[in-house]
């Protein structure tokens, strides 16, 4: 070949992966706007007033009023499916070192979507404020781990607690209840506006720390935050219900980042894990996480970390809370009994021909749970990562519990970006498909 036919198919190739380069910017544009798009229109239609995605609350967000219609299913349900397609499809393109996504991009895409989120009303639960009301009952002198939010005499927030939680004492560890002290020495709006504001910023703190841990572990750290920071679940039902599982999360990922740093350091990994307890007193949930870690290191001063913050957070939840506030166990077995219709095992008892979830039901999701961990700890014992097995265990926890809430999903998935084990990504975001896949199939089935 000669020098002038090699220079011109050097251009001509040059020229190809220039406009394959625009094609790919120009599609991650698109579905960038189109994750935007799908956050405003449900967030406008939500400041309209009270639907079955919206539950009641008071007119905080009354500036948003009037840009909007009110947010049926009819509207949710796609944008919601769109979405879901948009962000697989961002997914794919940021794979690999040609994607159009910068870090400016990446970061800027995820900050919108989780500030127009946190500006809107509170979707698709009633969480938040009940959590307000809890926060109340602890200023208030009523003991919010044995008395459920009825028990504030003429609290202005009752009609916006769910009935079925009003006579509940908190599920939640004390830390979560100290840290939402702050909503119960304000009134009500100003209270509402504390929590999502601790949520916001616990969701930054957990994007921030996925992104330092997939870098810490080799991993693309924008393709990370895309995965954790696009998600669906975690902007529209997390975020948008202002839930603590995202300062469980934070906390989660504190610990997961002190225990990568400081493999050498004794200090780091005491504080590594007892940054585990500290997100396990406020959802006891996260406590699956600390034996994985333990078992990998083999050495004492995980133990004495998790010792010593377990010792302190149960003192302070005494005296704050007295026994009733230290008892994770109660809150736990109460949620453990109850049956979410999202749940696989209520979904699964149906399509089997059964009225519901039976006691010998949640015994037998149990066992298969226990024997999961077992099996994940063994694994761990004999070199698997512990960061990929915690994933594997809270992936199971939300599998197998009969009280599913689909935010519960995201649980693995920070953890799921920095694995090894590519299948638990899979895994997570296979089952958080199939969910969608469930809760959008009015749109697939013949209209009446």
């Amino acid at each position: 070949m000669s020098t002038a036919s090699a220079i011109a198919e050097s251009e001509s190739r040059s020229l190809v992966r220039l406009r394959s380069g625009r094609l790919t910017a120009a599609l991650a544009a698109l579905l960038s706007a189109v994750l935007v798009a799908g956050a405003a229109e449900i967030v406008l239609d939500a400041a309209v007033g009270h639907t079955p995605m919206v539950p009641a609350q008071p007119a905080f967000d009354s500036w948003l009023a009037g840009f909007g219609q009110s947010l049926g299913y009819t509207v949710f349900l796609p944008t919601l499916l769109v979405s879901t397609l948009a962000y697989g499809g961002l997914i794919l393109l940021a794979r690999g070192r040609s994607s159009p996504i910068s870090k400016r991009w990446a970061i800027g895409l995820v900050a919108v979507l989780q500030l127009i989120v946190f500006a809107g009303p509170v979707l698709l639960a009633t969480d938040l404020f009940t959590n307000v009301a809890y926060a109340h009952e602890a200023v208030h002198g009523v003991n919010p781990y044995v008395h459920g939010p009825f028990a504030l005499p003429g609290y202005p927030g009752f009609p916006y607690v769910s009935p079925d939680w009003i006579n509940w004492a908190s599920p939640y560890g004390p830390l979560f209840t100290l840290i939402t002290i702050p909503a119960g020495l304000v009134g009500l709006d100003a209270g509402i506006w504390i929590l999502k504001l601790e949520a916001l910023a616990a969701s930054a703190a957990t994007l921030a720390l996925t992104w330092r841990c997939a870098r810490q572990r080799g991993f693309d750290p924008v393709l990370a935050v895309i995965v954790v920071g696009l998600n669906p679940l975690y902007v529209l039902y997390a975020l948008g219900g202002s839930h603590n599982d995202l300062i469980m999360m934070a906390l989660m990922m504190l610990g997961v980042t002190l225990s990568i740093a400081g493999a050498t350091s004794a200090r780091r990994q005491a504080s590594g894990a007892a940054a585990v307890v500290a997100g396990a007193l406020v959802k006891a949930t996260l406590g699956v996480m600390l034996p994985f870690l333990i078992v990998s290191k083999r050495r004492v001063a995980p133990v004495v970390g998790a010792v010593l913050a377990l010792a302190a957070g149960l003192v302070i939840g005494y005296v704050a809370f007295g026994s009733a506030g230290i008892n994770l166990v109660a809150g736990l077995n109460r949620e453990g009994h109850l049956v979410s219709s999202y749940s696989f095992a209520s979904q699964l008892a149906h399509l089997f021909g059964k009225a519901g979830v039976y006691p010998i039901d949640h015994k037998l999701l149990t066992g298969g749970l226990v024997v999961v961990i077992i099996y994940l700890l063994w694994r761990t014992w004999r070199g698997y990562d512990w960061v990929t097995a915690s994933g594997w265990g809270l992936l199971a926890i939300a599998v197998s519990t009969t009280w599913l809430m689909p935010w519960y999903t995201i649980w693995p998935l920070p953890l799921a970006v920095i694995s090894r084990d590519r299948r638990l990504l899979v895994a997570t975001l296979a089952i958080q498909a199939i969910w969608i896949v469930h809760q959008t199939s009015p749109l697939y089935g013949p209209v009446p």
